[in-house]
């Protein structure tokens, strides 16, 4: 495969997107192709053990901020390594991008054909599908991409995200809910009320609604809602994970006898940790968008640069955007 990724994406560019560039070359054998400050990505590279990795480097003389507007994004930095990038899946020189940088213009870049990638037709909305860092790794869809949505919306949601888990996590049937303030289908505010019906007669295994803590635990393999509700959620998660995790650290370290069974139980805390680290997730897919598209977290680090990878050529592999495509044009006609 050839994977490009966006070396001026993460917050601390280009050290961990090239670094994790390299361990992906390393680990899944395939062409990695750097985009951005051509003079800063080769001294990054030239710290590294390359041993005849497939690395290539384009240039692009821009660089898309955090502090960018979407339109800033999309328009006037025509030459930032999102652009050439992007503009490099769309024209068959690359079968995915991946990125840590500014969501929102990935999301403009993205989505405009004139610049990007454009939308898979039939596609309202494209959504940001991320796997939680729970144990059972359920998908949450969508994560911020659309703030307001609409029922229909929701719904082409539920199927991307079906689609996604089905096909590069291998489940069959994925059961698919909605996250509301309850159970009952009573439950909900005027949009999860009004997008009811709609899955009820969509054809997916779709399981009711659901609370947050219930899906915390599992009970859904995707669970749809608003990109503020999902947004909010996640990093809402992010944060008790570690204040959890702090929390126990310092508790342990508080006395002898505790820091005596800490040592002994470091294994199981290694474990958990593992479980709970966002970096094990590597990005989100943004999913409706005609190309794969995986955005990482600004705080990546070389580790999750590399995850996010494997997410990408996971995606390539299982030809999601064929499903999605033939998913999305089923949707339609029914």
């Amino acid at each position: 495969m050839r994977i490009v990724v966006d070396a001026m994406g993460s917050d601390n560019h280009p050290e961990p997107d090239v670094a994790g560039a390299v361990l992906a070359a390393r680990e899944f054998g395939d062409e990695i192709i750097l985009v951005g400050d051509e003079k800063r990505i080769q001294a990054e590279l030239a710290k590294q053990t390359l041993d005849g990795l497939a690395i290539s480097v384009r240039h692009a003389s821009q660089v898309i901020s955090m502090t960018d507007t979407p339109s800033t994004a999309s328009r006037e930095k025509r030459d930032s390594s999102m652009h050439v990038g992007l503009q490099m899946v769309g024209k068959g020189e690359a079968d995915a991008f991946v990125s840590a940088g500014n969501t929102g213009g990935i999301l403009a870049v993205a989505t405009l054909r004139q610049y990007g990638l454009g939308r898979i037709p039939g596609v309202k909305r494209p959504a940001l599908g991320v796997i939680f860092p729970t144990k059972e790794r359920p998908l949450l869809i969508d994560n911020g991409a659309n703030a307001d949505c609409k029922p229909e919306y929701l719904l082409q949601f539920g199927l991307m995200g079906s689609l996604y888990v089905e096909r590069t996590l291998g489940v069959k049937n994925p059961r698919v809910a909605l996250i509301s303030n309850g159970e009952e289908e009573g439950k909900g505010n005027l949009l999860i009320k009004e997008t009811i019906p709609l899955f009820v007669n969509s054809g997916l295994n779709y399981i009711g609604n659901i609370e947050p803590k219930e899906f915390m635990h599992g009970a859904a393999d995707v669970a749809v809602t608003d990109g503020f509700t999902g947004n909010v959620m996640m990093k809402t998660a992010e944060a008790v994970a570690s204040y959890l995790l702090t929390l126990v650290r310092q508790e342990i370290m508080a006395g002898t006898i505790t820091k005596l069974g800490g040592m002994l139980a470091r294994p199981a805390f290694r474990r958990a940790g593992k479980q709970l680290d966002p970096n094990e997730v590597g990005g989100a897919l943004l999913l409706g968008v005609n190309g794969v598209v995986v955005i990482a977290h600004g705080r990546s680090n070389a580790y999750a640069i590399k995850q996010a990878i494997g997410q990408a050529r996971k995606a390539v592999a299982q030809d999601l955007l064929s499903a999605i495509r033939q998913g999305i044009g089923n949707l339609a006609e029914s």
